[in-house]
């Protein structure tokens, strides 16, 4: 096992990884048994887990490509640039995924990037897309600029590096003010987060209301990460509202089921058959995690002793 900033890299046999490659990419298994793979394989190195998940960014449930782009991403790996620039210029794909391929570059960091984003800045027809590039953008610019910031206590690999203020209502005025550039509203929305607290709390919920529905769903994400029972109701009310942007339904639905109170769950299983494909999955995966959560188990697939029982 190699571990780094970002999370724990893993040894298997070829036997193993061959497995989670054909789990990943078979659809004809359920959605959650293909997160399961998804989430394993994220956690591997090396061709055969980049040309499956690269794979992935293009099936036919946009929910899985679009977590396959956002796990290229979290991985950094650089060879996987070429396969995320094709699904960022392919309009046809969901713009759900080609924001995620945009976010995936900025994760990666790499200037040869640049003019591609700035393309896709200027001509792509979704908003989401075109701020998710001004995001990794300003993201490549700020690492060529300052020294690498400290690693995410969360573990993730953020679009935005949190802003250095540590005065919740600071803070909470420049995520709410939509003057301010995506980058800087990120940037408070990730110190918020790093700060914790109820004041800090309070106005991440409140950013929910925000124009942006990129920022209205990196809120509910990061709402998820934070687990906070004080969400739920603010959450619930996203995952309800039919005319709320699909990316945004997701998300708050993953964050539910991050709370996982009684309620949460209630309205998860209330919503895994929602027309909205996006919506239905997430809460599908969301439940499936809960159930191994409650049995003691990983969600991710346990590798070796799991798979020899197959």
């Amino acid at each position: 096992m190699d571990c780094s900033d970002t999370g724990c890299s893993f040894q298997v046999s070829a036997d193993t990884e061959k497995f989670l490659c054909d789990r990943l990419l078979d659809q004809n298994q359920p959605i959650s048994e293909r997160f399961r793979a998804l989430f394993s394989l994220r956690n591997l190195r090396g061709p055969s887990p980049r040309n499956a998940l690269v794979q992935a960014t293009r099936d036919a449930s946009n929910l899985l490509a679009h977590e396959a782009a956002f796990a290229l991403g979290q991985m950094q790996d650089a060879d996987a640039i070429p396969a995320l620039k094709a699904v960022l210029n392919d309009l046809s794909l969901h713009p759900i995924v080609r924001h995620e391929a945009a976010e995936a570059l900025g994760a990666i960091g790499l200037e040869s990037i640049v003019g591609l984003l700035k393309n896709s800045l200027a001509s792509d027809p979704a908003q989401e897309v075109r701020e998710t590039c001004e995001l990794a953008l300003s993201r490549i610019k700020e690492l060529k600029n300052t020294s690498p910031s400290k690693s995410s206590p969360f573990l993730s690999v953020d679009p935005a590096t949190p802003a250095s203020c540590s005065s919740a209502q600071e803070l909470r005025g420049v995520l709410l003010n939509e003057s301010n550039s995506m980058y800087e509203r990120y940037a408070a929305l990730f110190a918020l987060r790093n700060l914790g607290g109820e004041e800090a709390i309070s106005a991440i919920i409140e950013s929910l209301g925000a124009n942006s529905a990129l920022l209205r769903h990196e809120v509910a994400y990061v709402l998820g990460q934070l687990q906070n029972k004080k969400a739920s109701d603010a959450l619930s009310q996203i995952l309800r509202d039919g005319s709320e942007h699909p990316m945004v339904r997701h998300e708050a639905a993953e964050a539910l089921g991050s709370i996982a109170d009684d309620q949460c769950i209630t309205l998860l299983e209330e919503f895994a058959k929602d027309p909205e494909p996006i919506v239905g999955q997430s809460c599908e995966v969301a439940l499936s995690m809960l159930d191994f959560e409650r049995s003691g188990k990983s969600f991710e697939v346990n590798l070796e002793s799991e798979i020899l029982n197959l």
